[in-house]
């Protein structure tokens, strides 16, 4: 017989090493933190060892937690795979691929027609959320993320970096003064992508507008959006000009649907990411579609670097 403690409290050792943190580990079980620390306390009480160091407002592994957790975390993945293997071929061909909502719809929608001539035996599929996926319970094969590509336990690769600035239609730009100054935004209806505000805490136009020094604008006023998409949308519409995000919008600035009419930029700070379980890039399926991306990226970034050239970048 295995002498091996409880599965619940091993899982629960598991959760807590990966995110250091009680609440999130708690969440990601779906257990409340109480009943989290009950399962850590079981599993120390059947070994006799403590796991964990409890301080004020953090916690930290102690010599017998470090020497497991990478046994642990190890062991799942092995369990992950053998079970896998009870259904070799049921998703042999069909790819899911996690993304944002903005991200599905103004970027994967409009170049995926490429990727399907390709492959076109791959029963695609694009779960479009907000919400951070399990990929074994949710059916994932990999998601696009953004941020800092601070992702453990995954496969990451940055796909490319975020630039924000002033987007507009060319035909309300023309209907304005047609200079690109304060003045400009002072007579402009303000569009808000309150998307990454709400995610990550950053307010577009407010970077934006103390980066290049306009204090007049009053940046509290406008319509907001909690989805890109959307304030996208609205500003190639003509009904405003929105702060919004060069790769995002790349397409539409390509196709003439918006311009940027000021010549400064500020970097988000963050970046679009493809992540993925490690075991996934065994799989053919996410490697060709990890390819197609990478081409993806490169075309933009050619299109990009001619649309940049005369502008700055405010770091």
């Amino acid at each position: 017989m295995r002498k091996i403690p409880p599965v619940n409290a091993i899982r629960a050792f598991d959760a807590v090493a990966r995110h250091m943190q009680f609440q999130a580990a708690a969440k990601e079980l779906g257990v409340t933190p109480s009943a989290l620390s009950y399962q850590i306390k079981q599993l120390e009480g059947h070994i006799g060892l403590p796991l964990f160091k409890r301080m004020n407002r953090a916690i930290e592994l102690t010599s017998a937690g470090e020497l497991i957790t990478g046994k642990v975390d190890e062991a799942f993945e092995k369990l992950e795979d053998a079970f896998a293997l009870l259904h070799p071929d049921s998703d042999k061909n069909q790819l899911v691929i996690s993304s944002s909502l903005g991200f599905s719809a103004k970027w994967i929608a409009p170049r995926l027609h490429k990727y399907l001539e390709i492959y076109p035996e791959i029963d695609f599929r694009l779960s479009a959320s907000m919400k951070l996926v399990d990929f074994v319970a949710d059916g994932i094969d990999a998601a696009i993320r953004f941020g800092q590509g601070d992702y453990d336990g995954v496969y990451s690769e940055l796909l490319f970096d975020e630039i924000i600035l002033p987007l507009i239609s060319p035909r309300l730009y023309e209907q304005m003064s047609g200079i690109a100054d304060e003045n400009l935004l002072l007579e402009m209806k303000l569009l808000h992508d309150d998307s990454l505000k709400i995610i990550h805490g950053i307010d577009l136009w407010a970077d934006w507008t103390k980066a290049v020094g306009y204090s007049k604008v009053d940046i509290t006023k406008g319509t907001r959006f909690s989805n890109a998409d959307h304030a996208i949308e609205t500003a190639i519409d003509g009904a405003g000009i929105v702060m919004g995000r060069l790769g995002f919008s790349s397409r539409d600035i390509q196709a003439g649907r918006l311009i940027a009419p000021f010549k400064y930029m500020i970097p988000a700070n963050r970046s679009f990411h493809f992540v993925c379980p490690p075991s996934a890039m065994d799989k053919p399926k996410v490697l060709n579609f990890l390819g197609w991306l990478r081409d993806e990226v490169c075309e933009q970034a050619d299109a990009m670097e001619i649309f940049t050239r005369e502008k700055e970048l405010i770091e």
